[in-house]
């Protein structure tokens, strides 16, 4: 059995936005110190995107202090506040390699595991920036091992979570190409998202999708009708704990748990045989 922890939405800053800078430093430290006590401790972290606030070279020099002291191999995505530039300047090489088009799109094997990860960017726009060439890149790197278990690892979520002014148009055309990218590659067990900055489940081309909550804030739980050009004052991001998913691989079964991270208290220890039948 082997675990990878994806966490995403990370949004580090620098001094010139102290409150994000503080919070979302401390919030993304506390999901890292519960990622390292886990048993077993995982293999691999994937960070599925929005790295930083703004894409700027401070922000990812920032961003590299916080992990300097992480004991564990991260690998990176990009999301629609990253920079691919000045994120390459800071993190290219074997963590994060483009593919001929220049995209952040690479896959790493495991044992018994591949990742694959997509690059959903498109400076300028909050919306996926997948496209035909991108779709192609994944469907010949699934072709590549068709046998091998198989997570595919992309910024932006090709289902609707319901918060209506996060969610992507449905019948946008990369969402179709995606579809075609995994429909019938029965190696795929799961489509990791981030952006939205909460957990939710679906489905796309009979595969599974499952978005992450962010390290930083969350965005709220609000399922009613909204007017994108009349702002109505409603809540929309909310200081709900910090969390992670945690992939379990196991002799091809793949799992997926959302984690909230933190320090709890005990309730419960194992004392004595359970004795289940």
């Amino acid at each position: 059995m082997l675990t990878i922890a994806q966490i995403t939405d990370l949004h580090v800053t620098t001094g010139q936005d102290p409150l994000n800078q503080l919070r979302n430093e401390q919030r993304l430290r506390q999901v890292l110190r519960t990622i390292h006590e886990l048993r077993p401790r995982p293999i691999a972290i994937i960070a599925s995107g929005d790295l930083v606030d703004h894409g700027d070279p401070a922000e990812y020099a920032e961003l590299k202090r916080i992990l300097s002291g992480c004991e564990i191999p991260i690998y990176y995505a990009v999301g629609n506040h990253d920079r691919r530039q000045p994120f390459l300047d800071a993190f290219g090489g074997a963590s994060a390699p483009t593919d001929a088009n220049g995209f952040v799109q690479y896959a790493v094997d495991f044992e018994g595991l591949r990742m694959v990860v997509c690059d959903t960017l498109e400076e300028g726009r909050d919306r996926s920036g997948f496209s035909a060439e991108r779709a192609e890149w994944l469907a010949q790197t699934l072709d590549a091992q068709p046998d091998t278990p198989t997570i595919v690892v992309m910024h932006h979520p090709p289902i609707l979570s319901g918060v209506r002014w996060m969610d992507p148009d449905p019948n946008a055309p990369w969402i179709g190409e995606l579809a075609d990218a995994i429909r019938g590659r029965d190696q795929v067990r799961v489509v990791l998202c981030g952006h939205v900055h909460r957990a939710f489940h679906g489905l796309l081309a009979g595969q599974v999708v499952a978005t992450a909550p962010a390290t930083s804030i969350q965005v709220t739980l609000n399922l009613s009708p909204v007017d994108m050009e009349r702002p109505d004052g409603r809540e929309i991001l909310v200081a709900e704990p910090p969390g992670y998913v945690l992939v379990v691989a196991d002799e091809g079964r793949v799992t997926t748990h959302v984690c909230v991270a933190g320090e709890f208290e005990p309730a419960v220890a194992y004392t004595r045989p359970f004795g289940f039948d």
